[in-house]
């Protein structure tokens, strides 16, 4: 895992390498074990590693394979390269590294851009052709890996950050209205290509894009499951779906512990890492390394689920660290988080994964993560309202279980002038749900879940935070089979005891009762869902700053009725809505935005 960046000029300038070499000087975080530039014409690649595959120098990137005539900056894990490499070897390839960053070279060019097709894993990529200009960015299925983009009619740069474009210089860092309506209706999702910001957009998941020395580009889509049942399992029977289920996660678990340096776990006493951990120990694995995070209770609210953790470190004999932080921490870590975000996120957890991915990184460089199991599994409490729900009502049954709030209540959150005309976000989920494919509304809310949410939000998350301390974070319920299989999957099994209920029955015996029959937790951070105190000084810091009232995003009435009532405002999923306000500030405030 990595950072890459670079730029394609168009205009028959020389590229500026010193804009690559402030971007890659932005992600110095996430690539901390080395750093590296090319340049050839009006082509410029940068890269900082973080040595996890091939420790040696020879897997330093941009790699340049001479004998091929190409040029590769890669960011993520091919778990499959070894495959990959004996049957490129035998198809008459040679090789002078140990790296999976050369087998995607390789792979290039014995398949072309199909290779993508063969890879197993998360990436983003771009591999230039000396001979030719052309250049081929590509993004792994489920966006795990992030590609933001800056073009002008002059140029392209690319980057694996978004403050690492703007390191480079010369974006348009004005607002994106559209966007911005995504931000406070869709708990700040914003889809792929856009962003936040007018100058920077983002290469889809799944997506291939080929882009020519004249600054022309064709996209492909690669990968699309149709979440529908299967006719060949259309008879089985919940111990079929349950076997089947430890299998292809069994197999995705086992494919991230591909890796030179040692792998633990991040575990919250939820049953989705919980089952990693059981996993990895059915397979043998001793001495795993386990990491939780509590803090302290706020507003009745307790800040730890050490309860669980404790129980299920002590049944697997793991080497448990249990990372107790301390409240004087927390405070001047909202502000590293946001400075860490590629794009303004709402979610109060950023903060915890913020500090535990700094504690866990003096530990291990690479961590496995139960994220996704819930999106790809039904485990969320807005999905059993949408079971049985009739498909032409699907749109209008989502957007009252998600959506933050009806478009028609922006009015009095939002000044005039930053209103879109009309109700974007639901626009975008009904195209969605209109997809073919999605049996029913459930299938197209997970599809939809899956595809979307997840990529821009739980997903970015944890990218954007675990990065910042240069820890690889993997996720095996995002494993392309997986997630291919768990979309046949009925809903009916899915919402089986309160959620993830093929899961749960297939843990039983597996993972500790206590951990299945517990009430569903999330990662808390109470002191920021009960604001009070210095918390909601620095929010009020962040709404009452010479940008904030430049900028005019809120009405003013509303920021004064909800900082004299901070904690009775929730979003539709109980997000606090004035942290919601000020989040997007703060963000704005850190990238110098104005």
């Amino acid at each position: 895992m990595c950072g890459l960046a670079g730029e394609i000029r168009f205009d028959g300038a020389a590229a500026d390498l010193r804009a690559v070499e402030r971007a890659c000087a932005r992600m110095a975080a996430r690539g901390p074990d080395g750093s590296g530039t090319w340049t050839e014409g009006p082509i410029a690649l940068g890269h900082r590693r973080l040595a996890i595959i091939d420790l040696s120098a020879a897997g330093a990137q941009p790699m340049v394979d001479a004998d091929l005539g190409l040029t590769i900056v890669f960011n993520g894990c091919i778990y499959n390269y070894e495959a990959l490499r004996a049957e490129l070897r035998a198809r008459g390839h040679s090789f002078f590294s140990h790296s999976d960053t050369e087998v995607i070279g390789k792979a290039y060019a014995e398949w072309g851009t199909d290779c993508v097709q063969r890879f197993v894993g998360m990436f983003a990529f771009a591999i230039v052709e000396q001979a030719s200009g052309r250049v081929v960015l590509a993004r792994d299925r489920l966006g795990i890996k992030p590609l933001y983009l800056d073009q002008t009619a002059e140029r392209l740069r690319f980057a694996s950050t978004l403050p690492a474009l703007l390191a480079a210089g010369g974006v348009d860092t004005s607002l994106d209205r559209t966007a911005f309506a995504y931000y406070m209706s869709f708990h700040s999702v914003v889809p792929a290509p856009r962003t936040i910001l007018n100058g920077v957009r983002k290469l889809p998941p799944a997506t291939v894009r080929v882009v020519e020395k004249d600054g022309t580009f064709t996209d492909t889509l690669y990968w699309d499951p149709p979440f529908a049942r299967r006719p060949d399992r259309s008879d089985w029977s919940e111990q079929e779906w349950k076997e089947a289920f430890l299998d292809s996660l069994r197999t995705a678990v086992e494919r991230r512990m591909v890796s030179d340096v040692p792998v633990g776990v991040l575990l919250s006493g939820g049953i989705d890492s919980s089952l990693v951990v059981a996993l990895l120990a059915e397979a043998g694995q001793t001495g795993l390394q386990t990491f939780s995070i509590g803090f302290d209770s706020a507003g009745g609210e307790s800040g730890d689920e050490f309860e669980y953790s404790d129980v299920v470190a002590k049944h697997f004999d793991t080497d448990h660290h249990r990372i107790a932080i301390d409240s004087r921490r927390l405070l001047p870590a909202i502000d590293g988080a946001v400075a860490a975000m590629s794009e303004p996120m709402v979610s109060h957890d950023c903060v915890a994964f913020f500090l535990l991915s700094q504690e866990v990184a003096r530990s291990v460089k690479v961590v496995q993560s139960g994220q996704g199991a819930d999106e790809i599994l039904g485990g969320y409490d807005w999905y059993p309202p949408l079971a049985g729900v009739p498909r032409g009502d699907a749109v209008n049954a989502y957007a009252s279980v998600f959506f933050d709030r009806p478009f028609a209540d922006l009015a009095d959150l939002v000044n005039p002038e930053w209103l879109v005309e009309s109700d974007v976000p639901r626009e975008y989920v009904t195209s969605q749900f209109a997809r073919s494919g999605a049996e029913t509304t459930l299938d197209a809310a997970l599809r939809n879940d899956t595809r979307i949410m997840l990529v821009d939000d739980p997903v970015k998350r944890v990218d954007n935070m675990t990065m910042a301390s240069g820890l690889e974070a993997r996720v095996p319920f995002l494993d392309q089979d997986f997630v291919e299989f768990a979309a046949t999957i009925p809903p009916e099994l899915k919402l089986l005891d309160g959620g993830k209920g093929v899961m749960k029955r297939a843990s039983r015996g597996i993972v500790p009762d206590a951990v299945i029959d517990r009430t569903k937790g999330y990662f808390p951070v109470p002191a920021i869902r009960q604001l009070e105190g210095p918390y909601l000084e620095r929010v009020r810091a962040a709404l009452t700053d010479p940008a904030a009232q430049a900028r005019n995003l809120f009405r003013p009435e509303a920021v004064n009725r909800m900082l004299a009532d901070p904690n009775t405002e929730r979003t539709n999923l109980g997000s606090n809505a004035l942290w919601q306000l000020a989040l997007i500030e703060m963000w704005l405030q850190a990238m110098d935005v104005r």
